[in-house]
């Protein structure tokens, strides 16, 4: 059953979803960014693909999978960056 007093505003919503879908960043990432849960999040990026449907092409199931894919090694390559980052900080001081 949802709450009448809303915590959040339509247009923060609405804000939020676009970031999603419009730059392609993933719910993870958005939902910490702004301190809201990824559920949440995810429930209000389903509502705004339903009330706006054209403003996202259709991919095809061969692009989708490439998606997919480019997006997890994105992924990997910045936790890799990070990692990399802390090593050079931790020998950069240890080794002074």
């Amino acid at each position: 059953m949802a709450r009448k007093n809303s915590r959040y505003s339509p247009e923060f919503r609405e804000a939020a979803a676009k970031e999603v879908v419009e730059r392609s960043r993933t719910i993870a990432e958005v939902a910490r960014e702004l301190g809201v849960v990824e559920q949440t999040l995810n429930n209000w990026v389903k509502k705004y693909r339903e009330n706006h449907p054209s403003d996202e092409p259709e991919l095809s199931v061969p692009e989708r999978a490439r998606l997919k894919e480019l997006e997890r090694r994105v992924r990997e390559l910045e936790l890799e960056n990070e990692f990399l980052g802390k090593s050079a900080a931790f020998f950069a001081k240890r080794f002074r």
